[in-house]
């Protein structure tokens, strides 16, 4: 069941494992804005023979905020919202260029697409928007 879509992409030679974390049913979820408290974990999913220390979500964790805080329409509570799917994907697609080929992150020092040497110098967005045509 969860492994499809990894399977497809990476096939059977992948060490993988998914984190699921466990909730309180809380009966008040519907009229706060905080998440409920976190009981506990366990991995499910594995493929392969990954290493229990490094299944976590604190990557998938800091990659949702850093896009939430990035682009307002993933806040609750504002009016910077697509109204149009369509129109989302491309926002989405225009972020995550930017911040692989043009954006230079402080703990790399030059862009993702340069440290996994896709590139050799960070793009303008003028270069990002010939892509477009």
């Amino acid at each position: 069941m969860y492994l499809t879509a990894v399977e497809e992409a990476f096939g059977a030679d992948i060490d993988y494992a998914m984190l699921v974390k466990l909730y309180e049913n809380d009966s008040q979820a519907e009229t706060r804005y905080s998440p409920a408290e976190c009981m506990g974990c366990h991995s499910v999913g594995n493929t392969g023979r990954p290493a229990p220390k490094h299944i976590s979500t604190s990557y998938v964790e800091r990659q949702n905020l850093t896009m939430r805080m990035s682009m307002r329409r993933f806040t609750r509570l504002t009016n910077g919202f697509s109204k149009k799917v369509e129109n989302h994907a491309w926002m989405l697609a225009i972020y995550y260029m930017h911040y692989n080929f043009c954006r230079t992150h402080k703990t790399l020092r030059v862009t993702p697409a340069m440290a996994a040497g896709l590139v050799d110098h960070a793009w303008s967005l003028e270069e990002i928007v010939l892509l477009a045509r």
